[in-house]
């Protein structure tokens, strides 16, 4: 399985940016945990970082011509106002689970772009993603089992 994660507005500065938060794990070390365990289950990943909406949807759609099967992603500052990438994720076949490090109920910040997730994981840290990416295989294994 080829899944893709998106990492929206700010990630890149994960570990400096507010680790009250979002704690010490650079974006580095994240990719670095997130690679070994899609290794680990057998997974391919690709890992985009970018702070424009316009790329993220550019990127998803590039994901689907080249027969990615599913998708992970983090809006981050996408959430607020990501109504361009809502309908980007409206329109694709992939599996998309949302993940956020915080849980963003707590915060009381809304996703626009949960709506359109097969799933959500929140506040759990870099672990959310690692939950993430079982969750996005398990659903694909699903599709796949309906035919």
């Amino acid at each position: 399985m080829h899944i893709l994660l998106i990492q929206g507005a700010n990630m890149e500065f994960l570990g400096q940016r507010e680790p009250e938060w979002y704690g010490t794990t650079t974006a580095a070390e994240l990719d670095a945990l997130l690679m070994a365990a899609a290794a680990e289950r057998g997974l391919t990943l690709d890992i985009f970082y970018t702070n424009l909406e316009g790329a993220a949807i550019s990127r998803i759609y590039q994901a689907v011509r080249d027969g990615v099967d599913g998708l992970v992603m983090n809006p981050a500052g996408f959430l607020y106002a990501g109504y361009a990438l809502k309908d980007c994720l409206k329109s694709i076949p992939l599996p998309y689970i949302e993940v956020h490090m915080t849980n963003i109920d707590k915060r009381e910040k809304t996703s626009v772009t949960a709506a359109e997730s097969d799933g959500m994981i929140t506040g759990l840290g870099v672990r959310s993603y690692v939950l993430a990416l079982d969750a996005v295989a398990g659903v694909i294994d699903d599709r796949r089992a309906a035919g």
